[in-house]
């Protein structure tokens, strides 16, 4: 009976719980998946910290410190481009703007004072962008 009670006391309790022994814990090998995943293959959706809101006036604001020029002449630009982008939506268009991304509305509901739709971007990183010949080209030398 002694010799049953030094063998318990000699089997860690993982050991214990399922009832292996540990020389049968030492061969348990953990599975292989049955093909590798490249390397280049996003895992899935991780969780997104919110920066702070981008208003119009903002936007406005950043826009004339880029291009240098005058706000007067920026702003008109912006609001008719943001209408344009707005109307290209709400006719569920997909918009392909790069270097912002590409939009898709996914699905949409109506409401009583407008509409909700879920749009799906898909923004291009810098490393997956083919390299071209031409591609050191700038607007104004055309």
């Amino acid at each position: 009976m002694s010799s049953t009670i030094k063998n318990t006391k000699s089997k860690p309790a993982s050991s214990m719980a399922t009832g292996a022994s540990t020389s049968q814990t030492s061969k348990v090998q953990t599975p292989k998946p049955a093909t590798a995943t490249p390397a280049a293959v996003v895992d899935g959706p991780r969780p997104v910290i919110v920066g702070p809101v981008m208003r119009k006036k903002e936007l406005i604001d950043l826009v004339v410190e880029r291009s240098a020029i005058k706000k007067k002449d920026a702003k008109p630009v912006v609001e008719a481009m943001l209408a344009v982008l707005g109307e290209a939506l709400a006719d569920n268009r997909e918009l392909n703007l790069l270097p912002m991304g590409k939009f898709k509305v996914v699905n949409e509901k109506d409401l009583g004072n407008g509409k909700m739709m879920r749009v799906k971007v898909r923004q291009v990183t810098p490393s997956d962008k083919p390299e071209t010949a031409g591609a050191d080209t700038d607007e104004s030398d055309v």
